[in-house]
């Protein structure tokens, strides 16, 4: 079954003097978050940025591939610790994103869960909504 997940946002002014809201998603689980172009290409000063909600979307989905991927080995991971960096640069977009897992993985070794990781990077649907993003990188190793 298909899920509808929303955000409402309301932007006022220009781009570079505006400023935004997103006022709430529709879990309700977040907003209202201010959003401004200073908080996306220089200092954040306590707003977000798409590129913030993206790398929290994106480490979020990785962890959430890694551990199916791993339960389904045979191998549940105990923890996994995810990070994503989006890189923006103004004028050309997202540039780069590093993702980055430290696991505690009972009974496999470094060489299956890097392994392991590669497959969730491919798969996670996040990723694949990036594929355009000219470099991801994973690092993945063991705790």
């Amino acid at each position: 079954m298909a899920t509808d997940r929303t955000a409402t946002v309301t932007w006022q002014g220009s781009l570079l003097e505006g400023a935004g809201t997103i006022h709430e998603v529709g879990s309700g689980a977040f907003g209202p978050l201010d959003v401004s172009w200073a908080s996306r290409a220089e200092e954040p000063n306590g707003k977000t940025s798409p590129e913030e909600l993206i790398a929290a979307a994106h480490a979020a989905c990785f962890a959430m591939a890694l551990s199916s991927g791993l339960a389904q080995a045979g191998t549940p991971a105990d923890r996994l610790d995810t990070s994503a960096t989006v890189t923006f640069q103004p004028g050309q977009g997202i540039i780069r994103i590093a993702l980055g897992v430290r696991g505690v993985v009972p009974g496999i070794d470094e060489a299956g869960f890097a392994a392991a990781a590669a497959g969730a990077k491919a798969g996670c649907p996040v990723s694949k909504a990036l594929a355009a993003v000219p470099e991801i990188t994973l690092d993945a190793a063991l705790a």
